[in-house]
């Protein structure tokens, strides 16, 4: 009788529930450091919600005294697309939170709270921070589960998803079933943070996906990226095309590219679809400005497929290769890709791109200079850029024969795992970076150091 009372009050909860999907952290405008950090704050509602009040409590949460602090307002957006019910995306901004500290929030609904939940505010420059990073991953699968769950005991500062987010069209359906209630939990308290790969925006056409492109609509990220006629293209139905410009308003297509600052860290996230077109010189100029701004110790740039990759599946999708000479006249330390379905990591490497390729570009030839003499160990300062392949985030691995064949590696690859699911994580400390490959079982695969 214990057990099903239980069960009726979890139902009745369940039911009285007055979300479609709970509030969650997202890094919002605030792309540089700020004395008095901001986030912001998402959640789903259905039509007809209203009375939202979110109020935040700065602070160590042991300490007494500390009083809830009412935030502005939130503002809603309306979400009207073929196939879901109206929806309503809220956005309330968490302000006041001194620099890494923990802080508390709360969301009242006419007065009553509905939602509480405790994070850590971003990092300044003088403080040390852990980022996690997987891409591919909201599969649906036991394996998306088994990181989601060892990515959480790693406790990150925030989580960087390097595209294909959500399988397999990015649709509003898919992330309800696939994305929220596997890392819910995970995005109540931690920030995530993610760059679009071809199953989030790859495919246009709404008239085949109407709800799709949902990453428009679900994500909040700076919008300092270049406004560039190639992201803006769209196809299907006009009814379909007005309703989804309406949902997604000025994110569309500017939160497809952008960067931000993190503790002594700068990162700057590109929309690698092959529609970009980062051939233009204007585009190349954005990217070459942005890592120029800055005077942050360490530049990670992270986008979904890889300009440097040795599995067989997908090998000939190197069109990014055509951007590793504005990367390294940059300073960039790590570039962080998805897309393969497993973990490599290449030596610090330089590359001269033979002469332009015919649009569209897939296969770049040219040449490389490796550092081979670094070994993240006892030589841990890189002569060139070192690229990453974190795609064994959920879905389905691609060539585990090759994990232990190094003769069909490419020359540049030092390391290959594709025979567990595995995510990145990264302590960045002052002049010091270490890189760790964990799978989903918990065994560290590889480590790596950097230093300056």
């Amino acid at each position: 009788m214990r057990v099903l009372a239980l069960l009726v009050c979890s139902l009745a909860l369940e039911a009285a529930s007055p979300f479609l999907v709970e509030p969650y952290l997202q890094i919002g405008d605030a792309r540089g450091l700020q004395k008095s950090e901001t986030f912001a704050l998402l959640w789903h509602t259905p039509e007809g919600s209203g009375g939202w009040t979110v109020e935040v409590k700065a602070g160590p949460v042991w300490k007494k005294g500390i009083g809830w602090k009412k935030m502005p307002p939130p503002a809603s957006r309306r979400v009207a697309v073929s196939g879901i019910e109206p929806h309503l995306v809220w956005r309330a901004a968490l302000a006041g939170l001194a620099p890494g500290e923990e802080f508390q929030y709360r969301v009242l609904e006419d007065g009553k709270q509905v939602f509480i939940s405790r994070a850590r505010a971003r990092k300044s420059a003088a403080q040390p921070y852990r980022f996690v990073a997987f891409g591919d991953c909201a599969a649906g699968t036991e394996d998306q589960k088994q990181v989601a769950a060892q990515a959480a005991k790693q406790d990150p500062d925030f989580v960087f998803i390097p595209g294909d987010i959500v399988y397999t069209r990015g649709r509003i359906a898919e992330y309800r079933q696939k994305f929220y209630p596997v890392f819910g939990p995970m995005l109540a308290s931690t920030l995530f943070v993610a760059a679009v790969g071809n199953h989030d925006a790859g495919n246009r056409d709404l008239s085949s996906s109407p709800d799709g492109l949902a990453y428009f609509y679900y994500w909040a990220q700076p919008l300092n990226g270049p406004a560039h006629s190639s992201f803006a293209s769209l196809e299907g139905p006009e009814e379909a095309r007005n309703a989804f410009r309406a949902a997604a308003g000025v994110n569309f297509p500017r939160m497809a590219n952008f960067s931000f600052d993190y503790g002594n860290s700068h990162w700057l996230i590109l929309d690698s679809n092959p529609y970009a077109e980062w051939s233009d010189a204007s585009l190349r100029k954005w990217i070459a400005d942005d890592l120029a701004a800055t005077r942050a110790s360490w530049k990670f740039v992270g986008f979904h497929h890889p300009g440097f990759n040795s599995s067989r599946t997908h090998f000939e999708d190197q069109w990014m290769r055509a951007l590793s000479d504005v990367f390294e006249a940059g300073g960039v330390d790590v570039v962080i890709a998805g897309h393969v379905h497993n973990y490599q990591r290449t030596y610090p490497l330089t590359f001269r791109m033979a002469a332009a390729p015919p649009l569209p570009i897939r296969e770049v030839a040219g040449e490389w200079r490796l550092d081979k003499a670094y070994d993240g160990d006892k030589d841990t300062t890189p002569k060139g850029v070192i690229y990453l392949v974190t795609g064994a985030g959920g879905a389905r691995l691609y060539d585990p024969e090759q994990t232990g064949n190094r003769s069909s590696w490419k020359e540049f690859t030092a390391k290959f795992n594709s025979r567990v699911h595995s995510f990145t994580v990264a302590d960045i400390d002052g002049r010091a970076a270490e890189f760790r490959q964990i799978s989903a079982s918990g065994e560290t695969i590889d480590r790596f150091r950097i230093t300056k």
